[in-house]
């Protein structure tokens, strides 16, 4: 298995090991664009691997900060309570660049920018930009990319 994940048209497809469209998925990315520097708020582009696999058998709507699980749920009253708030829901898989100097390492690190695939409230529009870095997607899509990939499958961002 393997994902490609296109910033155009923001979509995540999944491979199998013959190179054919298992699934594909509408995602939100950055909405700053595509940028590998810290502090960017970017999504970064090139190789990557699911690092960790993060939140199985947690509830649907789990919040996350920190990638621990807060002990809330999401509700459209709890987003209400908090509007500012990056809600991180229900998996996370945790992204960690391939490539020395681009993507891994020093100010270009993808893991130590926190990037990940992560579930958002049902609300958030898929297939446009506005993350503030990672690849949001819906809970159910997550839940199900979560049960099909493993740690260490290979993930390609690209902006063509």
């Amino acid at each position: 298995m393997r994902i490609v994940i296109n910033i155009p048209s923001q979509q995540l497809d999944l491979y199998d090991n013959n190179n054919s469209i298992v699934e594909q998925y509408r995602i939100s990315s950055a909405g700053k664009g595509v940028g590998q520097q810290y502090g960017s708020f970017c999504t970064p582009l090139g190789k990557h691997i699911i690092r960790a696999k993060i939140g199985k058998g947690q509830p649907v709507n789990t919040v996350f900060v920190r990638r621990r699980p807060t002990g809330e749920i999401y509700t459209p009253e709890l987003g209400t309570s908090f509007p500012g708030r990056d809600w991180i829901l229900t998996r996370i898989l945790w992204l960690s660049g391939c490539e020395l100097g681009f993507n891994r390492m020093g100010k270009v690190d993808t893991m130590r920018r926190y990037i990940y695939i992560h579930g958002s409230p049902d609300s958030v529009e898929m297939g446009k930009p506005g993350s503030i870095g990672c690849i949001r997607m819906h809970n159910n899509d997550l839940l199900e990319l979560f049960d099909l990939v493993q740690a260490g499958t290979g993930v390609d961002i690209n902006d063509v």
